[in-house]
């Protein structure tokens, strides 16, 4: 081909390279993690309802707030009169008298004094607001980790299904080879049934390996909401990880969700303790009634009446309820001090299985490829050794076997790393929006309580519903 023609061909093809050679944009374990944070279905209905407990703070400042309704009452009557004689014996029926009445008011009740038991369930609805708040944070965690799972299963069955094909076509190769031999009376048809044999096993591998890697995807999708685009392999976690395990332990029992999630559940469960109590103690409210008259004439009434009484309450005996109510919530205040320090050993726990997966898996992952690097010199040794008749096949093929285990094996480090490493910013409470410095817009659980907290009245939601 002339210079001319070459450079003729490589303009016609220049256009093509550039349509082909367009740049994709990978899907990175933070995006992953970001469109998780946005798309995941259980983490938005966990969204939703913190915002419906939000509305137990609203429902119990009701308690001291006035109850307003409108009275409306109506009454009809009819009287019969007989017309007695002169004998002083009743006659027959003369006379029927119909009366109706009406009237119509308001009536206005104002709690005064109820034990304070509004301002301890005021007080225990915020705080189950803040524990929830928590629980909705360590969801959130749970979530951004699955996100990071699901990523790593795709990047480490992918690399499987490459490492099982490159697999398959060697033990083509090694049948085409041993059958050349025994053409040439140099091999026998033992090394060629092995080779054939081997070589549908690694078909088999292939298959439950692709139908792996399928599954990963739809696990991918459901988590993240989005199909697996261009998935590479991830590197294990550095921003946010600590420098010792002591300073993680520090930080954990310091900022972890669950932990304090537990802790402000112990802080309601306080305030329920006082508000039973309060049941005991006397009420006061004052009552409001204004309200007119109208009669069957359709007249109003001259005067408008009205009243406005106090009430005390005072309670002596209830059947026991107050007294159970009272060591009910005790028991379930102590309930929650339990939780806390289980959740602070299960912080722990998690904690240090993590450090000692990530460390594992770093010290295998060294191991995995120097024991790639030396099986696959031995490989390359044993084939020379076979071409020259010191080998057999099955030798090849044993070799090649170590081969594949050994790169495989790296992949599963791989994924047990970037896994693990992850796990440790969860354990610590660190692998949140602002930790990984996520680009997507950070929910604010605060925002919708601090638009309902005080509301007096509407039925529509903070968004419009």
């Amino acid at each position: 081909m002339s210079v001319f023609r070459k450079t003729a061909l490589a303009a016609a093809l220049v256009p093509f390279l550039l349509a082909t050679t367009q740049p994709v944009f990978a899907e990175t374990v933070a995006g992953a993690m970001a469109k998780a944070y946005a798309n995941n279905p259980d983490l938005n209905a966990a969204r939703a309802a913190l915002r419906a407990i939000d509305e137990n703070v609203t429902i119990a400042k009701a308690a001291m707030r006035p109850q307003i309704s409108g009275v409306a009452q109506a009454d009809a009557s009819r009287r019969i009169y007989d017309k007695p004689t002169s004998s002083g014996v009743f006659g027959p029926l003369i006379k029927r008298n119909d009366t109706f009445t009406s009237s119509y008011g308001i009536s206005i009740t104002q709690q005064i004094f109820d034990g304070f038991q509004t301002l301890n369930n005021v007080k225990s609805a915020e705080s189950n607001v803040l524990a929830n708040r928590e629980a909705l944070r360590a969801q959130e965690t749970n979530t951004l980790l699955a996100a990071v799972e699901a990523y790593s299963n795709i990047a480490r069955d992918q690399a499987i299904v490459g490492i099982r094909q490159q697999n398959l076509a060697f033990l083509r190769e090694q049948l085409n080879a041993s059958r050349a031999r025994l053409d040439v009376g140099e091999g026998t048809q033992t090394d060629v049934s092995l080779s054939e044999a081997q070589l549908a096993e690694a078909q088999a591998l292939l298959v439950s390996a692709e139908a792996q890697l399928k599954t990963s995807q739809a696990v991918y999708y459901q988590i993240v909401g989005d199909q697996p685009k261009d998935i590479k392999q991830p590197q294990p976690a550095t921003r946010g990880m600590p420098k010792s395990l002591e300073e993680a332990f520090a930080i954990a029992m310091r900022e972890h969700p669950t932990i304090l999630s537990a802790e402000r559940s112990v802080d309601a469960a306080g305030y329920n303790v006082k508000a039973a109590e309060g049941t005991m103690l006397p009420g006061v409210s004052i009552q409001g009634d204004v309200y007119k008259s109208v009669n069957d004439s359709g007249s109003t009434n001259d005067n408008v009446e009205g009243s406005i009484s106090a009430r005390v309450t005072i309670p002596l005996y209830q059947g026991g309820a107050e007294y159970g109510q009272i060591r009910q919530a005790k028991e379930r205040l102590g309930q929650q001090r339990i939780l806390v320090d289980s959740a602070r050993m299960e912080v722990q726990q998690t904690l240090i299985s993590a450090q000692t997966q990530l460390d594992a898996a770093r010290a295998a992952i060294k191991a995995n490829q120097a024991e790639i690097a030396a099986a696959d010199m031995a490989l390359q040794g044993v084939i020379e050794e076979r071409n020259v008749g010191q080998r057999t096949t099955l030798d090849v093929l044993i070799a090649q076997q170590t081969v594949l285990d050994a790169q495989e094996s790296l992949v599963l480090s791989q994924r047990i790393a970037v896994v693990a490493s992850y796990s440790v910013l969860a354990s610590m409470g660190r692998l949140t929006v602002r930790g990984q410095n996520l680009q997507v817009a950070e929910y604010r659980a605060a925002d919708h309580y601090e638009a309902v907290k005080d509301k007096w009245f509407g039925l529509r939601t903070v968004d419009g519903r």
